[in-house]
């Protein structure tokens, strides 16, 4: 008796032993890492509520102005909610090459010790919610390029349909394993995912919904550059978080990465407000404010990877590029990206992946476990090259995509609101709301 007494106990401590309810968790959670990371993804969070609402606000005419802001607020609910319920799991679980597969629908298997294979050291929970707040803004950025025109009911369709068919793909390509991933593209905080993405399908949702009633005709000058300003400092700040957070760590190369940013920022604001001055004889409050955000947008997928003196010379060709095309190449062509969408994140984004690729250094990507990565300066030629073909499958998946599903919308509901709404405001029109007089 004794002995099977002694056999059970065993196997009773065999099993418990095993048990994962009792088993050590794979990776530990880090209080630091994780401290740091719920402030960055407040701070992402930031960037579109307020920030982006305001920064978009604040350049359309006042009757538009509560209008402008629902779409921030919208893309915010809309795709929050569905990030949780498939989006993060297409994006980031499973090792497809083109994208993830349905094991975390409904966040399945997320507990309170999970780790992500991306993100070790924090709760796989807040990786998903900090990756929440990029997709958001990356929807809520696209209707800046129709402010003024495009319908309630058909950017939220647009949301719902585009997170799924562009958004999701990408992110899976770049950071969730994917074949860029694997082919080695240098995307540190979102030149691609976001700023490509966000500027081209804003650039095709434009030409296909065409311009604004009066646009070359009439004046169309912003309601309150005071509220773009307050939007440009929030999203500015709001900029450490979404690219020093993008270490994923408290560390030293999320330092890095924001004082890059920073800097960038700088000098983008610097870059094109000499040009202003020099060509127009007066520099503009709105050219300030756009030349930073276009050295934010620039830096970001570079900034990880690179030295801070690196990031105020890519802030000077952002300002330089992306003035010219917002100026020249958009009056050229004659298209009406209401907030030029297209001509700051999606060149910005284009240029900034690429210079990623130019300015890369060991000296900052090094790790214990990893030699790091060299760009052209360093004497990596083929780092450029794989970062030209990121941008280049990018903006293809994109246009094409966006494509799609701006048809598809269109069929369900259509896509601009009719002439008499355009007139009156959208305010009144579709939210039957206004500012006071």
């Amino acid at each position: 008796m004794s002995r099977i007494c002694a056999a059970l106990a065993a196997l009773v401590c065999a099993l418990f032993a095993s048990s994962p309810a009792f088993a050590e968790p794979a990776a530990k959670i880090d209080a630091a890492d994780t401290a740091f990371m719920i402030a960055a993804t407040a701070l992402v969070l930031m960037m579109t509520l307020p920030g982006l609402a305001l920064f978009y606000s604040g350049m359309v005419r006042k009757k538009n102005v509560l209008a402008t802001m629902a779409q921030s607020l919208i893309a915010t609910a809309i795709v929050s909610l569905l990030w949780g319920v498939a989006g993060y799991s297409l994006a980031f679980s499973g090792e497809g090459a083109y994208l993830g597969d349905f094991a975390r629908v409904m966040l399945a298997g997320v507990g309170v010790d999970t780790v992500s294979p991306l993100a070790k050291t924090i709760p796989e929970l807040l990786f998903m919610a900090y990756q929440m707040t990029f997709a958001v803004i990356t929807l809520a950025l696209v209707g800046g390029s129709t402010a003024e025109r495009m319908s309630f009911s058909s950017f939220m369709l647009f949301c719902v349909l585009w997170l799924f068919v562009v958004y999701v793909p990408s992110a899976h390509w770049v950071w969730g394993g994917g074949f860029l991933q694997k082919q080695g593209l240098l995307d540190f905080a979102g030149g691609t995912v976001v700023h490509i993405n966000a500027g081209v399908a804003g650039l095709v949702t434009a030409l296909l919904i065409g311009k604004r009633q009066g646009y070359g005709r009439e004046n169309l000058a912003p309601f309150d550059l005071a509220l773009a300003v307050i939007g440009t400092g929030l999203l500015w700040v709001g900029w450490f978080g979404f690219n020093g957070g993008s270490a994923l760590t408290a560390g030293s190369r999320a330092v890095f990465a924001i004082v890059a940013t920073h800097l960038a920022a700088c000098a983008g604001a610097l870059t094109w407000t000499a040009l202003e001055w020099l060509q127009r004889g007066k520099p503009s409050v709105l050219g300030v404010i756009s030349g930073a955000v276009a050295g934010l947008g620039t830096i970001t997928p570079a900034s990880g990877y690179v030295l801070p003196w690196h990031g105020a010379v890519i802030g000077v060709a952002a300002g330089g590029v992306c003035y010219y095309f917002c100026t020249r190449v958009k009056h050229r062509f004659n298209y009406d990206d209401s907030l030029d969408v297209f001509g700051v994140h999606g060149v910005g984004g284009m240029l900034g992946t690429l210079l990623a690729g130019v300015f890369a250094t060991r000296a900052v990507t090094a790790a214990a476990d990893d030699p790091g990565v060299s760009g052209l300066l360093e004497g990596d030629a083929h780092q450029l090259l794989v970062q030209a073909q990121g941008v280049g499958v990018t903006i293809l998946w994109c246009a094409v995509g966006t494509f799609i599903v701006l048809k598809l919308t269109n069929w369900l509901a259509p896509l601009r609101v009719d002439s008499e709404a355009e007139r009156e405001g959208l305010d009144i029109a579709l939210h039957g709301e206004a500012l006071h007089q």
